[in-house]
């Protein structure tokens, strides 16, 4: 593989970075040489990460479903770091119930979240990546979906339906920018042990996460972090599309 300080110059941004997948890749991307701008809405728990990480961190409280704020954040993350060229969209939440309850909330959150999020955290940053890979530098945008994007669970339909949007949306993303030198990642973990369980709503489909789990074996967050990492410190002309990241015994 790589060697450790493959990262060394690049400018990383990490949305979800306060917890699970997003606080795990943004410490591997620092430990390969990266300068990470950590962004989520909990700025308690970024400053402690940033604390952690020392001067290559740098958190900026920002909620990924608010697109002036991923806007500022871009200023922000530009101004004290430079122009990011490593893009990880991984803020997103789980709501399982049965489509009968019509939990219309959930369903907002999951789509304002898990789709329109990512959608205006790419634009937000996409600047900063095409320069980089007008550059002849490498440039990467990483989409965190899941396996649920490829297949179907009771109580997940529209979980589900989320994922598939941002699986699709960086089929297209790659066939719209890869010409333009940058490299667009679908990220899907299977079975997974984050902080993503803790909002489920729904007694029985919290109950029954946490039997499956109990059954097959979890990743942990940096399972899925240390892929990621991987990925962007590649060479700039050697590009990985789409990962499917499992337990074994989920395989």
């Amino acid at each position: 593989m790589d060697t450790l300080n493959a990262l060394d110059g690049r400018v990383a941004v990490v949305t979800g970075a306060s917890s699970g997948i997003g606080a795990a890749t943004a410490r591997r991307l620092a430990a390969r040489g990266a300068a990470v701008a950590l962004l989520a809405r909990r700025a308690d728990r970024l400053e402690a990460l940033a604390a952690e990480l020392g001067d290559r961190a740098l958190p900026v409280a920002a909620d990924a479903t608010d697109p002036d704020a991923l806007d500022a954040a871009a200023a922000t993350v530009a101004g004290r770091l430079g122009p990011a060229d490593l893009v990880v969209a991984n803020a997103g939440v789980m709501l399982p119930a049965p489509f009968e309850e019509g939990r219309r909330d959930e369903w907002r959150r999951m789509v304002d979240l898990n789709v329109m999020g990512v959608l205006d955290t790419l634009r937000a940053f996409l600047p900063g990546v095409l320069a980089a890979a007008d550059a002849d530098r490498p440039a990467d945008l990483v989409v965190v979906s899941s396996l649920a994007a490829r297949t179907t669970f009771t109580g997940y339909a529209v979980y589900c339906a989320t994922k598939a949007a941002v699986t699709h949306l960086a089929a297209g993303l790659r066939a719209e920018l890869g010409a333009r030198g940058v490299r667009v990642t679908n990220v899907e973990p299977g079975l997974i042990d984050p902080e993503l369980a803790d909002h489920i709503g729904h007694d029985g489909e919290r109950e029954a996460l946490a039997a499956w789990r109990e059954t097959i074996g979890p990743l942990v967050a940096d399972d899925v972090a240390a892929a990621i990492a991987d990925v962007a410190a590649r060479p700039a002309h050697v590009h990985l599309g789409d990962l499917l990241i499992q337990p074994t015994r989920q395989a």
